[in-house]
């Protein structure tokens, strides 16, 4: 979805979530049962379908500042008032300030992007990629079993680093260092010392597995 550009600053129904970070591009989905949300949800399916998810922060308990827009591409009822919704991450924001609290938080946000690079992020993003490929055949290798990559791998820098941002499971707080950056080279970097951190790890383990097994 694109956002218009004279829209900087807007009210944007916000859902706090523990432990998950929404990166654009990112498909989530949702089961709402509390019924604040359900009358959150009720009042975006008959607008523009969009809110906001930010992480809460496990050591302060406290919604983050950055996140990023979900849009419900689709949704069930049920019969109880329950609803399962699939949304898919769109731009990032920032909570400028509260609205309101009740019944549901709204925020006034202003639309985040990734400054323009001041160089060519090519070579950078085909470092990480190698970097990426490394780690998944040396896992497939540990584990014994067939992992593979999904062939519409994001070329683009940005969008790379938004997918491996997305794809570091069980990080949440490393995550949303990741969501807050918006500098695409530095967030590759960053990107690129895990994935060199986790590559030397499993390299270590796979020797050793190997002297083990000979």
């Amino acid at each position: 979805m694109a956002f218009p550009s004279s829209i900087a600053v807007c009210e944007l129904p916000l859902f706090p979530l523990g432990d998950v970070v929404l990166f654009p591009g990112q498909p989530l989905p949702l089961h709402i049962f509390e019924y604040r949300y359900r009358i959150m949800m009720n009042t975006i399916l008959d607008s523009d379908r969009r809110f906001g998810v930010l992480m809460v922060d496990p050591v302060r308990e406290e919604p983050a500042r950055i996140g990023c827009c979900a849009e419900i591409v689709k949704y069930q009822r049920l019969p109880d008032g329950r609803l399962r919704v699939l949304t898919l991450g769109q731009q990032r924001f920032q909570v400028l300030d509260y609205v309101r609290e009740k019944p549901y938080y709204v925020g006034l946000v202003e639309w985040l992007e990734d400054a323009t690079p001041a160089q060519d992020l090519g070579p950078l993003a085909d470092e990480v990629s190698t970097l990426l490929k490394d780690v998944v055949r040396l896992s497939a290798k540990l584990m014994e079993q067939d992992i593979e990559l999904p062939d519409d791998l994001p070329t683009s820098p940005t969008e790379l680093s938004y997918w491996i941002g997305r794809n570091l499971s069980g990080a949440s707080v490393e995550q949303q260092m990741l969501l807050e950056m918006l500098d695409t080279e530095a967030r590759l970097r960053r990107e690129a010392d895990i994935l060199s951190s986790t590559r030397n790890h499993l390299a270590a383990k796979t020797v050793l597995k190997d002297t083990l097994s000979s």
